[in-house]
């Protein structure tokens, strides 16, 4: 999620188990903690695809996260031994500000390493888009509210309050996540299609219209599920390029990207160059994460090793204002067709 949103989830959390003694402190102590995690994205693991594929490991680590919770409660406690409240409470809370961070991570599309250093596939429940007001906004009045009235009083519970309205939105998204992913596998079973994988994740800022990629060998579907709908959702189907794969054969790179990302991915020949795109963020046509990862030289493929991300449009205010109205009407013209061509063209 946005550092906004990851900050704010913190305060709150402190807030609500220490707010009482720490005051506006809490707020303070919790944001910082509770940003702490996503401070690897200044580490340099080398190229693009490692940076990718390195952030969300270590630092979003249950077992890591939690030795630390361990290590400041003792650092504190030796700092200030009599701080009102007992080593419970105090390790009770920065656990919590602590591992809600990579919790509330691994609800986006992105891949976050719970349990690094297992070389298990990184967790993505993809239920929730990494900037969504719906779970931030009462957080973030929380914290405000508290800022301004101190947490005293019927302020005090404001920040409960809000993580408990921040909790029954994740829950709306889990139900919508299911709500996509049974309509879709009931199009996939009448039309006979046995997929390889079937992922689902929520459009730009909302989780009311929820994006479908079906991966199917050397094609693959895009479509759209909003909890508006009341016929069948129409898949695209749509070019993946797989056969290239082969030239990758031999590169780590690409094999760390397929396992980053359970092989959501796409291949395009643009310019010369074989370009791999990530398909589980971003729009039909619009994907974050695209990397060439090798070369035409003469009539040999050959890889590149110092490997940087493609630079690609995020979408436009058009393209924002065609998903929002695909929201309410069924009906409404999407061209997700024609936003994936343009991925062949960069």
């Amino acid at each position: 999620m946005d550092s906004i949103t990851q900050a704010v989830l913190g305060a709150s959390v402190q807030a609500a188990l220490l707010g009482r003694w720490q005051g506006r402190k809490a707020l303070m102590y919790g944001a910082a903690l509770g940003t702490l995690p996503d401070l690897d994205v200044i580490i340099d693991y080398g190229d693009a695809i490692a940076d990718m594929t390195y952030h969300r490991g270590f630092s979003h680590s249950l077992f890591v996260l939690s030795g630390l919770a361990l290590l400041l409660t003792g650092l504190i406690r030796w700092w200030r031994p009599d701080a009102g409240y007992g080593s419970g409470r105090l390790l009770l809370t920065l656990w919590l500000v602590l591992i809600t961070h990579p919790l509330l991570d691994a609800f986006t599309s992105y891949g976050t390493q719970l349990f690094w250093p297992l070389p298990v596939t990184p967790t993505a429940w993809s239920s929730v888009f990494i900037i969504d007001p719906g779970f931030t906004v009462p957080l973030l009045i929380a914290v405000i509210a508290g800022l301004l009235f101190g947490l005293r009083g019927r302020v005090a519970r404001w920040p409960a309050i809000a993580l408990g309205l921040a909790g029954a939105y994740l829950a709306f998204t889990v139900a919508g996540k299911l709500m996509a992913d049974r309509r879709v596998d009931a199009v996939l079973e009448a039309n006979g299609i046995d997929a390889q994988t079937v992922f689902t994740t929520p459009t730009p800022f909302n989780s009311l219209l929820w994006r479908v990629v079906v991966i199917d060998g050397e094609r693959y579907y895009e479509g759209l599920v909003s909890w508006f709908d009341e016929a069948p959702p129409e898949l695209v189907e749509l070019p993946r390029g797989a056969a290239l794969a082969e030239v990758l054969a031999d590169s780590p790179k690409h094999a760390r990207l397929v396992w980053f990302t359970d092989g959501i991915l796409r291949y395009d020949v643009n310019g010369g160059r074989l370009v791999v795109t990530d398909l589980r963020m971003g729009v039909p046509g619009f994907h974050p994460f695209r990397f060439a990862l090798a070369e035409q030289v003469g009539d040999r493929w050959r890889l590149i090793e110092d490997v940087d991300r493609e630079v690609t449009a995020r979408g436009d205010a058009d393209r924002l204002l065609a998903l929002w109205r695909r929201i309410w009407n069924q009906d409404a013209r999407v061209p997700l067709e024609r936003w994936a061509a343009e991925l062949s063209r960069r």
